[in-house]
């Protein structure tokens, strides 16, 4: 079992996905995304710089991983039986909107962009990643994150990119810690820190495409 930990700077509620009863991630993060297979737990910690002030060192969402698939895979299961997940750009609805399915692997001229979080320009990260992260086990505490105890806060990555092999000596220790918490699996603690941004108007999309872009081009960087 490998724990990823990385900075979730931004946390607009696509990249994870924590709606319809199951965590995904399926765009941004492409480095984790290729390698992570079932039984892996991902960790987003909070950023300095956070809307919601300074939460580096608090795990904003956590996630065992109980599925991987391929993205082409992973649009027609959405078709099939997670709808909710592929994105309406023009919802009233904030669930609606930020749903992270957005490449259409229906026509045989290749994957189309829905209309998303994400621009063109985010095609060659997103696809790059090659699959997407499913959970049925995990904890969404968005703008109200945990804060770590201080014997875990080496898996802390303040930078770009993410940690993986310097976890090892700790996995154990935080599963046995975020189980313990109380709250249990699966349920949503928190609402995304970048909500009301993304609802605000219609350029939310575009910053948060922008934003995305320039941290995932740092994520090959692994520790």
């Amino acid at each position: 079992m490998t724990l990823y930990s990385y900075c979730l700077r931004y946390d607009g509620g696509a990249a994870p996905n924590p709606y319809h009863g199951v965590c995904t991630l399926a765009i941004c993060k492409p480095a984790i995304r290729r390698v992570a297979k079932a039984g892996d737990w991902v960790v987003g910690l909070g950023g300095s710089h956070s809307p919601v002030g300074d939460i580096s060192g608090h795990v904003v969402y956590a996630m065992r991983i109980t599925q991987t698939l391929s993205l082409r895979a992973y649009d027609a299961f959405c078709c099939r039986r997670l709808k909710g997940k592929i994105p309406r750009w023009t919802s009233k609805s904030f669930i609606e909107r930020v749903g992270d399915c957005i490449y259409d692997f229906s026509r045989p001229t290749g994957p189309t962009l829905r209309d998303s979080v994400h621009g063109e320009q985010n095609r060659k990260v997103d696809l790059g990643g090659k699959n997407a992260l499913l959970s049925e086990h995990f904890f969404y505490f968005g703008d109200h994150p945990v804060p770590l105890p201080p014997h875990l806060r080496p898996i802390v990555h303040p930078t770009q990119g993410h940690k993986s092999r310097a976890n090892a000596e700790y996995a154990a220790e935080f599963i046995q810690w975020i189980e313990g918490l109380g709250p249990p699996p699966n349920g949503l603690y928190g609402e995304p820190q970048l909500r009301r941004e993304i609802m605000a108007d219609s350029e939310g999309g575009k910053r948060c495409s922008a934003r995305d872009l320039a941290e995932d081009e740092g994520d090959e960087v692994i520790c």
